[in-house]
């Protein structure tokens, strides 16, 4: 029998992305309010259709400068100034998971240092960064804290296997240096691991295990002031992607 494309139901492929970084030492995802049907007005994680010329990857970091502004890189390569760790996260595909058709999402995790203010393009309406634990606490947000709808589609399922896989990854990889600028200190680093797993860690303990790594930090020479106090040693990621032994997560 020839092929007959009409004989098959429409079907999409999408691609969504968590994005996450640290703000004020919280760890934070970027939302969209959506200007359009379906799901009005409601805020859900940034994305689009994959378009016909484009692969996944293409797709996904098109959508994260559009964004964003920033460019994916390679996470064995030197960070870049605009650059941001990104990976494929998982794939979606409930039957009922968007009205429109049946739509399948390809989610990408990426990871980037501080980032300004987002604005919105696209299909969205209004763009802001949101803590993750207010997200996932309440699936949305709204005016002065209160509980908010639940995000569009299923991007609270996405969202939480997302930070999900930060949290467990940066134990025993070095995925925490893609939340840092290009040069950064352990106090720095420590915040991150801190802001990410929503717990304190000892500064000494774990001073001694990043430094005590081989290959995980490289000293640049240099030191700061930025966060007040005395000068504090200025160090790069080095070239180890595992940490041996891992660094655990405690227990909250």
């Amino acid at each position: 029998m020839p092929y007959d494309p009409s004989a098959f139901p429409p079907f999409a492929v999408t691609v969504d992305l968590v994005v996450l970084t640290v703000r004020r030492h919280a760890l934070c995802a970027l939302a969209v309010r959506r200007g359009e049907s379906p799901f009005q007005g409601k805020w859900a994680l940034p994305g689009g259709f994959v378009r016909e010329d484009e692969n996944l990857s293409q797709a996904a970091a098109r959508e994260l400068a559009e964004e964003t502004g920033l460019t994916a890189h390679d996470p064995t390569a030197p960070a870049q100034d605009n650059g941001a760790h990104l990976e494929q996260l998982a794939t979606y595909g409930d039957p009922d998971r968007d009205p429109r058709m049946r739509v399948v999402s390809v989610a990408h995790l990426a990871l980037a240092p501080d980032l300004p203010a987002p604005r919105a393009g696209g299909d969205a309406s209004n763009a802001r960064w949101a803590s993750v634990e207010e997200l996932l606490q309440h699936q949305g947000y709204g005016r002065d804290g209160e509980p908010g709808p639940p995000l569009a589609f299923d991007h609270a399922l996405i969202l939480a296997d997302g930070v999900e896989r930060a949290r467990s990854k940066i134990e025993y990889s070095s995925l925490a240096t893609a939340f840092c600028p290009s040069e950064f200190t352990v106090g720095e680093l420590r915040r991150v691991y801190e802001a990410v797993w929503g717990v304190t860690l000892d500064p000494r303990n774990f001073h001694r295990k990043v430094t005590g790594t081989p290959g995980f930090l490289v000293p640049t020479g240099g030191t700061t002031t930025r966060q007040g106090g005395r000068p504090a040693q200025l160090f790069r990621a080095g070239g180890a992607t595992l940490l041996n032994p891992p660094m655990l997560r405690p227990e909250v």
